[in-house]
């Protein structure tokens, strides 16, 4: 699901409004739960609370998203029935958050779509700080956050206003909790049929290429996802592939664009193309015509990432034909530079604030303290023991044959009936070791891609503040490298390769490169210091 970005425009009308709106009413400010319960750090607040009328809670989602209605389905109707709660969700975008926070009178939980916002960076003028909800509501919610996440979101004033889903710290990745999701695969047909070739330096890799299209003349030798929007794929996947550094020697900002090593594989990819194993539908198909190829197995080799996302197409390749679609290992650096595959990274993806303007903040913090804890990661992740789940032998969750058959036969009415997996807010990945693993056209792929992942900590949310002329100069190096790359893997002769490189580095060092690198490294500087790293 692709995060929705504050465009400039809205960033900057955003700026605005909250640094003058959100201040305006408090509604907790004489709040008191001194006849409800009493404080107590090793119990949760939501199982001391005595307040016997229902709370409803609005809850803001700064997206355009379909909700379905809360406490239908096995899930929502737990957390319901837990929490004494009922949640009202309104919906809207920049502009209906904007008219929020300008007038003071917010939702009581504002959802935002990802960590570095306007809004989410000034969360002080319209949002509690969860440390003093926690003080003052419910001690036990600094039992179940994650140190290193609630540290990473703490603003200015050290204190922390929102906490994500799918933040993964190091630990995390240490613990293999995080699957990998980008791989370079082939047919494994046509792997065996070639002796099981690599394709790790650039020179086997347009050999293999040219092997595929003599021995496979019906099919596409290198294939790759949409391109129609962006050359993500061929920037940061490859980037990380061959191991490009994040940061110089000396601690800065590095630009992985201009690599050497990165070029080296952007012109063997050309040659690829050169060479007609590029067919040039590949960068006009839509999502839905990349995933029929995939079904189709029309690729030989397939640059998949985000993989995760094919596990159907995968899967129906795999029964209709015979064969399937495995791991190798892909593009590597020429100078022995190891991969650094990236996942999810610390700031996650949604991020949760309550507002000053909650009608109940005691029983909002509650919530958040429900949905960090374990018994609301395994209910939102797994839902009800006995209902949707069981636990095996092995003390691994186990979903029932009759929810699995359902969520096969009717996914509609699954969602509907249960809700696995689909009240989100505030999961993570480290539910994934408590299920039985299961088989699928990916298990290989993941497997493969163990050991691999490395952490971009230190480059997120690195952008130059918004309005600036870094911010500017940013997104017109970016607009121009997404068309730069595909026009250098479409080159028709090395001088055209050579000279729309040279257009790009011209470019960046107009639009003052030099300036962004240092706002970039000063962003760097203050992510160290949350993750505690020294230059």
């Amino acid at each position: 699901m692709k995060k929705v970005a504050l465009g400039l425009l809205t960033a900057g009308l955003a700026v605005g409004l909250v640094a003058c709106g959100g201040d305006k009413k408090d509604a907790g400010k004489d709040f008191s739960i001194k006849d409800r319960y009493e404080l107590d750090e090793n119990t949760p607040a939501w199982k001391l609370d005595k307040k016997e009328e229902v709370t409803e809670l609005t809850w803001y989602i700064n997206a355009d998203w379909k909700m379905a209605p809360f406490g239908e389905d096995a899930t929502t109707k737990k957390i319901k029935e837990d929490l004494n709660i009922d949640v009202k969700y309104i919906t809207g975008d920049d502009a209906k958050l904007n008219a929020l926070i300008s007038s003071g009178d917010m939702p009581d939980i504002v959802t935002l779509m990802q960590k570095d916002t306007p809004a989410g960076n000034k969360a002080d003028k319209w949002a509690y700080s969860l440390n003093e909800l926690a003080d003052k509501y419910d001690p036990y919610l600094n039992k179940v956050v994650t140190e290193d996440t609630f540290n990473w979101f703490a603003l200015s004033d050290g204190k922390t206003y929102g906490y994500p889903n799918y933040s993964n710290t190091q630990k995390d990745y240490d613990n293999n909790v995080i699957p990998a999701n980008d791989a370079f695969v082939i047919r494994e047909d046509v792997y065996n049929k070639l002796g099981k070739p690599s394709i790790s330096t650039p020179e086997d890799f347009q050999k293999v290429m040219n092997d595929i299209k003599k021995e496979f003349p019906e099919l596409t030798p290198f294939g790759f996802g949409p391109v129609k929007d962006d050359s993500y794929a061929f920037q940061r996947i490859l980037q990380d592939f061959i191991g490009v550094p994040l940061e110089t020697k000396e601690g800065s900002f590095n630009d992985r664009n201009l690599d050497p090593e990165y070029k080296e594989w952007l012109k063997t990819i050309n040659n690829v193309y050169q060479d007609g194993n590029i067919n040039d539908d590949s960068f006009t198909d839509d999502g839905d015509t990349y995933k029929g190829k995939l079904k189709n197995g029309q690729y030989a080799v397939v640059f998949s990432a985000g993989f995760n996302g094919s596990v159907g197409e995968f899967q129906d390749f795999k029964n209709n034909s015979g064969s399937q679609y495995i791991a190798i290992d892909g593009p590597q650096s020429t100078s022995g530079r190891e991969i650094m595959l990236n996942q999810t990274g610390i700031s996650g993806w949604l991020v949760n604030h309550i507002s000053k303007s909650a009608k109940d903040p005691a029983k909002a913090t509650q919530l958040f303290t429900y949905l960090i804890s374990e018994e609301g990661q395994m209910l939102t992740k797994f839902g009800v023991e006995g209902e949707t789940y069981k636990f095996n032998d092995d003390k691994k969750v186990e979903i029932l044959p009759e929810v699995r058959e359902l969520e096969k036969t009717n996914p509609e009415e699954y969602r509907k009936k249960y809700g696995l997996s689909a009240f989100n807010f505030f999961n993570n990945d480290r539910m994934n070791l408590l299920k039985q693993p299961e088989d699928s056209s990916v298990t290989q792929l993941q497997a493969w891609g163990k050991g691999k992942l490395v952490p971009h900590f230190i480059i997120e949310n690195t952008a130059p503040e918004a309005g600036t002329k870094e911010a500017r100069s940013e997104e017109a190096m970016k607009t121009k490298f997404d068309t730069a790359v595909i026009s250098l893997i479409r080159a028709k002769s090395d001088d055209q390769f050579e000279k729309t490189y040279q257009e790009y580095t011209d470019f960046a060092e107009k639009n003052n490169a030099e300036d962004v690198y240092k706002a970039k490294t000063e962003k760097m500087k203050e992510n160290k210091e949350k993750l505690g790293l020294k230059d």
